[in-house]
């Protein structure tokens, strides 16, 4: 009888649990390890707000040049076609975003920068 209990309190605990949300989930796996920019792809929603910058998965810097940067970006028009490192749809919303970055005017705040190319082949992981 009394082993019951204690088994019933157990249960009762492990699913009284909090829930965490998608928020606490990206910033539990951002503070576990450092951001790998080879593994961004998809739906990106690129955001500008400082008030904003704690809820976002990594901070970039966008570079003017391509000599330095970590990945170079093709803004693709249908997400879908997204499918690999470099390639990037924009979101119209922080929602619909697969990632969502916290872009800097200052390179030495930033996890990764950025280059923009024209060319779809061009697109990729430089490191």
């Amino acid at each position: 009888m009394f082993f019951s209990f204690l088994l019933t309190a157990l249960l009762a605990t492990a699913l009284a649990q909090p829930r965490l949300s998608h928020a606490a989930v990206a910033a539990r796996t951002h503070a576990a390890g450092p951001l790998e920019p080879c593994k961004i792809y998809g739906s990106v929603y690129l955001e500008t707000d400082p008030s904003r910058r704690n809820y976002c998965l990594g901070t970039v810097y966008v570079e003017p040049e391509e000599a330095f940067v970590d990945l170079i970006v093709f803004k693709e028009a249908n997400k879908l076609f997204a499918d690999k490192a470099g390639l990037w749809a924009d979101a119209p919303a922080r929602d619909f975003a697969d990632y969502v970055l916290f872009v800097t005017t200052d390179r030495s705040r930033a996890d990764f920068s950025i280059h923009y190319t024209k060319v779809r082949s061009f697109a990729g992981c430089k490191q």
